[in-house]
């Protein structure tokens, strides 16, 4: 039998944490799926995502909104109305 000396027992508890985390990190990169899987899943989505984020900061920018707080909305109940 191996005599474990008392100098290293000392750190028994250390040792079987790290060991549980090696395995968990071992296993979650054996199991996970492939990052470009991930990425080939995601993609459409991405994409439509910053497409249409693309296209509100363009539209933001293209309309000119009037920055005068008093009149906030007022033209849209001017619409809503009829009194264009």
């Amino acid at each position: 039998m191996v005599m474990i000396p008392e100098s290293i027992v000392q750190f028994k508890s250390q040792f079987i944490v790290v060991t549980l985390i090696l395995l968990l990190i071992i296993s979650l990169i054996y199991v996970s799926p492939r990052i470009l899987t991930v990425v080939a899943y995601f993609g459409p989505l991405f994409i439509s995502t910053a497409v249409f984020l693309v296209v509100i900061v363009f539209f933001g920018h293209l309309s000119g909104l009037d920055h005068d707080g008093s009149r906030t909305g007022e033209g849209l109940l001017n619409y809503v109305v009829g009194q264009r």
